[in-house]
């Protein structure tokens, strides 16, 4: 798209009936980004913009390809590039065939929570390759933001949503003024940019409770650190093997989002069952439709099934039963373990057990409550490692 690099006119601000919106950098030089294909609206733009800090942080951090799926200002989920289970494969017909890292970053962010990812803003610390541009048009996705697009890539993406697929390059080598800037309500707020950098180092004195952490425990403290602090507050992420399971964002409480992103983990290992992970429907079905009913399969109830939950177990060729409470419990005794980072600390212990029963091994917090000491003995009395950062990441 051409015009003027210092402004760019929007299709409208956060809601339709708010016709006139308009983005210009707040140094007075360039835009640090330019539109290839599509028009964004203001949430299109904060998505992009707050995902592309996440995915270059966690690349930096963690030496890897970095991808994001933003939803409504906050990530859907999170992942470097890594391995692509069997399940992944399948929701994302990705075939039995290696893919780029950047393609697997994507395919792993999308995973953690594939029903939220529905109309997700992308975002890549890599450029978009033809593997990452192959996932990208099979999936319902708004936009995606990337440093670069190798050759070939824009014509694949720009057929996408009938070429208003919205399709942004950002400059790498741009860094933010040091004084951020917000107005509301006609109150015009300044602070200081934040210039935390989070690394391994950022865990090295933290240990508080329990053995120290492990190697893969500190990767994914590091990955849950960054994402935490690009998600509405209160927030919380459960990462396992360098990609968020479960977000838990923007509650009041802090329990409910340790609660919240739980239960969003359990799905994520729930979906790996042998019963909806055999699931077969038919290569015509979307994948969205395919991932709402694998996840109808793992929490309907049998008292509330509808013909068409016993028309898809047909379709599936599913046993007309859904997993009960037993099988349920039987399979998440054997979970995946977790680590668990918070944004702020955790006040109260409910908070640890809550994340117990979920799987977790190591929670990741900023310390400082003055229930501390009580945090501190749930996490022995349940064998977590506990990490005391002395930080807090919170986003508003």
């Amino acid at each position: 798209m051409v015009g003027d690099p210092a402004r760019l006119r929007l299709k409208y601000g956060v809601n339709p009936q708010q016709r006139d919106a308009v983005a210009q950098p707040a140094d007075g030089g360039p835009l640090p980004l330019s539109v290839l294909s599509g028009t964004p609206s203001v949430v299109n733009l904060l998505d992009a913009l707050q995902g592309w800090q996440l995915v270059r942080e966690a690349s930096r951090a963690l030496g890897l390809p970095a991808a994001a799926s933003m939803k409504h200002v906050s990530p859907a989920g999170a992942a470097v590039a890594g391995e692509v289970d069997p399940v992944a494969r399948a929701t994302f017909r990705l075939g039995d065939t290696e893919v780029s890292g950047p393609a697997s970053a994507y395919a792993r962010a999308r995973d953690c929570d594939p029903r939220s990812s529905y109309g997700d803003l992308v975002a890549l610390s890599h450029p978009v390759d033809r593997d990452t541009a192959a996932l990208l048009a099979r999936v319902v996705s708004d936009g995606v933001i990337a440093p670069d697009f190798e050759p070939g890539v824009l014509e694949v993406l720009a057929r996408k949503k009938r070429g208003a697929f919205l399709v942004l390059r950002v400059d790498p080598a741009y860094e933010p003024p040091d004084r951020q800037v917000r107005d509301l309500f006609g109150v015009r707020i300044t602070q200081d940019a934040d210039p935390l950098v989070i690394d391994p180092g950022t865990l090295a004195e933290g240990t508080a409770g329990g053995t120290p952490p492990t190697r893969q425990q500190v990767r994914d403290a590091v990955l849950g650190l960054i994402t935490v602090r690009y998600t509405q507050s209160n927030s919380v992420a459960y990462v396992h093997d360098g990609r968020t399971i479960g977000i838990g964002a923007g509650q009041q409480s802090r329990v409910d989002c340790v609660r919240l992103a739980g239960e969003k983990a359990d799905r994520w290992r729930l979906r790996r069952h042998p019963l909806p992970a055999g699931a077969r429907f038919p290569g015509s079905m979307p994948i969205q439709d395919r991932v709402n009913r694998v996840m109808r399969l793992i929490e309907g109830e049998p008292g509330s099934w509808t013909d068409a939950d016993r028309a898809d177990r047909q379709i599936a060729g599913l046993p007309a039963k859904s997993l009960d409470p037993a099988e349920k419990s039987a399979w998440l005794a054997g979970h995946t373990p977790c680590t668990l980072v918070s944004d702020a600390y955790l006040p109260f212990r409910d908070n640890v057990d809550v994340a117990a029963a979920h799987g977790v091994r190591c929670i990741v917090e900023g310390g400082g409550s003055a229930r501390g000491e009580e945090v501190a003995a749930a996490c022995e009395e349940h064998s977590i490692t506990l990490v005391r950062t002395g930080l807090r990441l919170f986003c508003h």
